[in-house]
């Protein structure tokens, strides 16, 4: 199973329980890039950044183990509260990986990917929400594919994901909410390009 596998896996795992009553989450903690704000992801390497939302707790560390460096790796992996806690609403999430191209034989683009991260959804019981689609963000060129998961009749989960290729890995943006406009909310935290530092 790859990464990007155990990253969807467990965010799927953790979506199936539901809310009693709300309990205190404590606040994410620093992002896997220490910077000045704790709660803004910085990535380097692929030149993006994410802003967390205030309150959410960061599983990134617990879900980098196991991970084959220089192959696949988990950027960072936060949810609205904590996967154990029980909820009768989606517990939304946003993960961001990184799978290496030489895994994937005969990838050589995004759309190459595709096929694989459908096969994966949909055996979690996701079901594909129209056909995947190009799209720009801030001048990068991703895909992005929906899906919808029923959980009961009035609750359903909604995942986007956006595939980029670069530096000769696909990085795996992927959003989880209960409804379109919790999913564009999440999505508007997400941003390409080289930020100001305040490094020397």
């Amino acid at each position: 199973m790859t990464i990007a596998a155990l990253v969807l896996s467990l965010i799927l795992t953790g979506q199936a329980q539901h809310k009693t009553a709300p309990a205190a989450t404590p606040p994410a903690t620093k992002s896997a890039t220490h910077n000045e704000d704790a709660q803004l992801y910085r990535n380097s390497t692929f030149a993006f950044r994410f802003q967390i939302p205030y309150g959410w707790v960061d599983r990134t560390k617990e879900m980098q183990e196991g991970s084959e460096a220089g192959k696949a790796e988990v950027l960072l992996a936060i949810f609205e509260r904590p996967p154990e806690a029980t909820g009768d609403t989606i517990n939304s999430a946003v993960t961001i990986a990184s799978v290496s191209v030489a895994s994937y034989p005969g990838v050589t683009k995004v759309e190459d990917y595709l096929g694989r991260l459908t096969e994966l959804a949909t055996s979690k019981g996701f079901k594909a929400e129209g056909e995947p689609y190009a799209l720009e963000v801030e001048s990068r060129q991703l895909l992005r594919a929906d899906f919808t998961k029923p959980l009961s009749d009035k609750v359903a989960m909604r995942q986007c994901t956006l595939v980029l290729l670069a530096k000769g890995h696909i990085v795996l943006f992927t959003f989880i909410a209960g409804s379109e406009d919790e999913l564009d909310d999440l999505m508007d935290g997400l941003h390409f390009g080289a930020a100001k530092s305040s490094a020397h």
